[in-house]
C-alpha cells in the first residue's frame, strides 16, 4: 500500500520564508493575528489526520467503490468512509476558513488550502466529498439570500450537511447555455425544477444527514443560451424551521457512473421531478452567482494533482531507494550489492526530479494563489483587493490546467519508475495515474481553460492582467539583476518574460484576422504562461535557498530541484512558443470528411 508524509518543511517554507503570510497577514483585521505558530500547529494536525485517517481508505475506496440501491435510490460509500468524515466534521476542519458569523474559524484561505493538498494526497475521491461542500458554502455566502445563510451555511460549515454543484446534462457539457432543467415559480415564491443531470460528483452518499444541492435550470421566459439561467438551491431533504429535517425532496440519484479512477466517490446521474428549490441571486444571472463555486472548485482541481503529484513522487522515490536493477554506467555504486538501486541512473532521476520539481512549483502557485483569494476577501485597501482579485483571474485556470497538466505527466513518470510494478494494484501507482486523469477534464476541460486565460483574460481586457504579473516579475529580474549568483535563474525568467510579450502581441494581431488562431493557439500559450509563473515562483525560492544552502540540507536540496526545472523542464516553452505560431491553418485545412 503506498505511504504518505504531509510535505510540511515545504509547506512551511513557501508560506514563512517566500510569502511571509504571517506579516501580509498583519494588515487583515480579521487575519491579524494568525502567527507562524499558529499556522505551524494547524498543519501538524492537519497532516496527521491526512496520513493517519485517510490515506488508508485510499486503496479501499479504489476497490469497493460507491454501490446504488436502486429502490431507495441511496449510495453507500466504501468501507471506513463515513466513519473518517465524521472525524472530519468532530475536528472542526470543514469549518477552517468559513465565516465565524456561520460557525466557521475564521482562519486564512491559505490554510485551507494546505489541508486539502495533503487530503488529496491521502485520498481524492475521499477529500471530494467535503471539498465540494465548501464551494456550495462559498456560493451561498456571496450569493444567498439571509434566509438561506441561516438555513444553509452553518450546516455547511460543521459538515453535518455537505453541498453538490448540478450543471452538466447529458445534452450538454461546458456549453451551460444548452442546458433543459426546468423551474416553475409556485404561488409561494418557490420553484419546481424537472430534469437530469449527469456528472454529479458526491451527488447521493451515506456521509451526512443532508445534501444541499445548487442546481441551474430555466425560468419559463428565460432567454435563450447561457443569458437565460438561473440558479436554485435544492435540498435532498427539505428543511424545517427548527433546523430538523423534513419529507424527501423530488431529486435522487438514478444511477452511479462506471468511471475509470475516483471509485471512492459516487459520480451521479441525478434526476429531479417537480424538486422544491429557491432561487439564489437574480433570475437568469445564475452563470454569474455559480463562478463563486465554479472558480473554487477550479481552484481545488488543482489541489487535487497537486496532491497526487506530491504522494507518486514520495513513493516513487522510496522504491528508487531500494529497488536493485543493474549497475551505474560509471561504475558500481553499491558494490556489496548484486545491483545498484536505480536511483543511481540519470533517466530514473530525471522522472523523479520532474515529479518532485511540478510538486513544490505547483505547491508555490496553489499558495501564491490562495494568498491572493485571502487579500482579495480582507485587505483593508480597495486597491490591494482589486489587484489581488486581477491576479487571481488570471492564474485560476493556470492553476487548474497547468497543475493537472503536470499531475499527469508526473504520475505517469512516478509509475514508470516502478517498471513493470507500476502496472500492478498493489503499489498503488496506476491508481494515482487514473484518479489523475479526470482532473484535466471536470471542471472545464483544460482546453477551455487555455481559452478562458487566451481569450478572456489575456486578450479580453487588452492583456492589462499579464501587464500586472509582468510588472511583478520585472521588478524580480530588476532587484537581482546585477546579482551574479542568481543570473541562471534570472536571465531564463527574463528572457521568458520577453517572448511572451511578444507571443501575446503577435496572437492578438492574428486574432483581428481569425479567431480560430485563439483555439490553435490557446493551450500552448496557457502551459507557456504556466512556465513563466513556475520561473517567477522558483526564482523567489532560489534566492532565499541561496542565502541559506549552508545552514540546512532542505536548502540544498530546494536548490537542485529548482536548477533541474531550469535546464530540463522550462526548455519546453520554446517548442510551445513555436508550436502556438505555427496558426491555425495545419488543424484547419483538412476538409472535415477526410477525417
Amino acid at each position: 500500500m503506498p505511504q504518505y508524509t504531509p510535505p510540511l518543511r515545504d509547506m512551511q517554507f513557501v508560506l514563512h520564508e517566500m510569502l511571509q503570510v504571517s506579516e501580509v497577514f498583519k494588515a487583515m483585521p480579521r487575519h491579524a493575528e494568525v502567527d507562524v505558530d499558529t499556522i505551524n500547529a494547524v498543519l501538524e494536525e492537519a497532516g496527521k489526520f491526512a496520513a493517519g485517517v485517510v490515506a488508508p481508505l485510499n486503496p479501499v475506496g479504489d476497490r469497493e467503490g460507491c454501490t446504488l440501491d436502486k429502490d431507495t435510490h441511496e449510495v453507500r460509500t466504501p468501507t471506513g468512509f463515513k466513519a473518517a468524515y465524521q472525524q472530519f466534521v468532530e475536528g472542526g476542519w470543514g469549518a477552517l476558513s468559513c465565516d465565524p458569523e456561520h460557525g466557521g474559524q475564521g482562519l486564512p484561505i491559505v490554510l485551507n488550502q494546505c489541508l486539502y493538498e495533503m487530503l488529496n494526497s491521502a485520498s481524492q475521491a475521499w477529500t471530494m466529498y467535503p471539498g465540494l461542500s465548501h464551494g456550495a458554502y462559498e456560493c451561498l455566502h456571496a450569493h444567498g439570500t439571509e434566509e438561506q445563510k441561516a438555513l444553509y451555511l452553518p450546516k455547511l460549515t460543521s459538515g453535518e450537511w455537505s453541498g453538490t454543484m448540478c450543471l452538466t446534462e447529458p445534452h450538454c457539457g461546458t456549453d451551460l447555455g444548452l442546458l433543459r432543467t426546468k423551474a416553475e415559480p409556485q404561488p409561494d415564491g418557490s420553484y419546481q425544477l424537472t430534469g437530469q443531470k449527469i456528472f454529479i460528483s458526491a451527488g447521493e452518499h451515506d456521509l451526512a444527514g443532508n445534501i444541499v444541492h445548487l442546481v441551474l435550470a430555466r425560468l419559463p421566459d428565460a432567454p435563450p443560451g447561457s443569458k437565460g439561467i438561473s440558479l436554485f438551491v435544492v435540498p435532498k431533504f427539505l428543511p424545517q424551521g427548527d433546523g430538523s429535517l423534513g419529507a424527501r425532496n423530488g431529486i435522487f440519484c438514478s444511477a452511479l457512473e462506471h468511471k475509470m479512477g475516483i471509485h471512492g466517490n459516487a459520480t451521479c446521474q441525478m434526476v429531479l421531478e417537480g424538486a422544491y428549490g429557491t432561487l439564489v441571486g437574480e433570475p437568469n444571472q445564475g452563470l454569474q452567482a455559480m463562478f463563486v463555486m465554479m472558480n473554487a472548485a477550479r481552484l481545488g482541481v488543482g489541489m487535487q494533482s497537486l496532491g497526487l503529484t506530491e504522494v507518486a513522487y514520495q513513493n516513487a522515490a522510496a522504491y528508487a531507494k531500494d529497488r536493485l536493477q543493474m549497475r551505474a554506467l560509471s561504475g558500481p555504486k553499491a558494490p556489496d550489492k548484486p545491483a545498484d538501486p536505480i536511483i543511481v541512473h540519470p533517466d530514473v532521476r530525471r522522472m523523479l526530479l520532474t515529479a518532485r520539481a511540478y510538486a513544490e512549483g505547483g505547491r508555490a502557485l496553489a499558495m501564491y494563489s490562495a494568498l491572493l483569494l485571502d487579500q482579495a476577501h480582507a485587505s483593508e485597501d480597495e486597491e490591494e483587493r482589486q489587484e489581488a482579485a486581477e491576479l487571481l483571474a488570471l492564474l485560476t485556470p493556470i492553476v487548474k490546467a497547468f497543475l493537472t497538466d503536470n499531475g499527469w505527466i508526473a504520475t505517469s513518470e512516478c509509475l514508470g519508475v516502478f517498471g513493470g510494478h507500476g502496472y500492478i494494484a498493489e503499489w498503488g501507482m496506476e491508481q494515482f495515474v487514473r484518479d489523475a486523469r479526470i482532473n484535466m477534464i471536470y471542471e472545464g476541460t483544460n482546453t477551455i481553460q487555455a481559452l478562458d486565460l487566451l481569450g478572456r483574460k489575456v486578450l479580453g481586457d487588452n492583456g492589462a492582467r499579464m501587464k500586472r504579473f509582468g510588472a511583478k516579475v520585472r521588478e524580480l529580474i530588476e532587484q537581482e539583476g546585477v546579482n551574479e549568483a542568481m543570473q541562471e535563474f534570472v536571465n531564463p525568467l527574463a528572457d521568458l518574460g520577453d517572448k511572451v510579450v511578444k507571443l501575446t502581441t503577435e496572437l492578438g494581431f492574428k486574432a483581428f484576422q481569425n479567431r480560430d488562431e485563439v483555439g490553435a493557439a490557446a493551450v500552448d500559450y496557457l502551459r507557456v504562461c504556466g512556465h513563466l509563473v513556475f520561473a517567477y515562483l522558483f526564482t523567489l525560492q532560489a534566492r532565499i535557498a541561496l542565502q541559506k544552502q549552508d545552514e540546512d540540507t532542505f536548502y540544498r536540496a530546494k536548490l537542485a530541484t529548482i536548477r533541474f526545472y531550469f535546464a530540463k523542464l522550462l526548455p519546453e516553452t520554446a517548442m510551445l512558443i513555436r508550436r502556438a505560431r505555427s496558426g491555425a491553418q495545419p488543424l484547419m485545412a483538412m476538409d472535415e470528411a477526410l477525417f
